[in-house]
């Protein structure tokens, strides 16, 4: 049985079968978003280097939209294990910087137009 969340489909900004990048449930920010690797490992350091290569190859290119989207500067990288399955969470700094940013008050994410303009602006080289 899978450990895999399952996103809103509205929610999703990229899938494929190795990967899906989607709006946080629970944003900390505006424009929070998790980049999943569909293939089951419960760390990093269990992964094979083509699928860690694929997933940061996405982690990248969806930060990259994520500034070009929100005109930030910085999205932090958050990588988390206790889930037991690989997945980072993109994070958009506004005003908040370091640790201050994870104290935000979060609310279940209803809405989802974001994502289909982070979706314009993914690009992969």
């Amino acid at each position: 049985m899978s450990k895999l969340p399952k996103p809103n489909k509205k929610s999703i900004i990229f899938e494929d079968d190795n990967v899906y990048a989607c709006l946080a449930k629970y944003p900390i920010t505006k424009g929070h978003t998790v980049v999943v690797s569909k293939k089951e490992f419960d760390d990093l350091s269990k992964m094979p280097d083509i699928y860690y290569d694929f997933l940061m190859d996405m982690v990248f290119a969806v930060r990259n939209s994520l500034i070009k989207t929100l005109k930030v500067k910085k999205v932090y990288l958050v990588y988390m294990d206790e889930t037991n399955f690989v997945h980072w969470h993109l994070i958009p700094r506004y005003k908040e910087k370091g640790f201050n940013v994870f104290q935000q008050k979060t609310e279940f994410l209803k809405n989802f137009p974001l994502a289909e303009k982070i979706k314009k602006n993914l690009f992969f080289k």
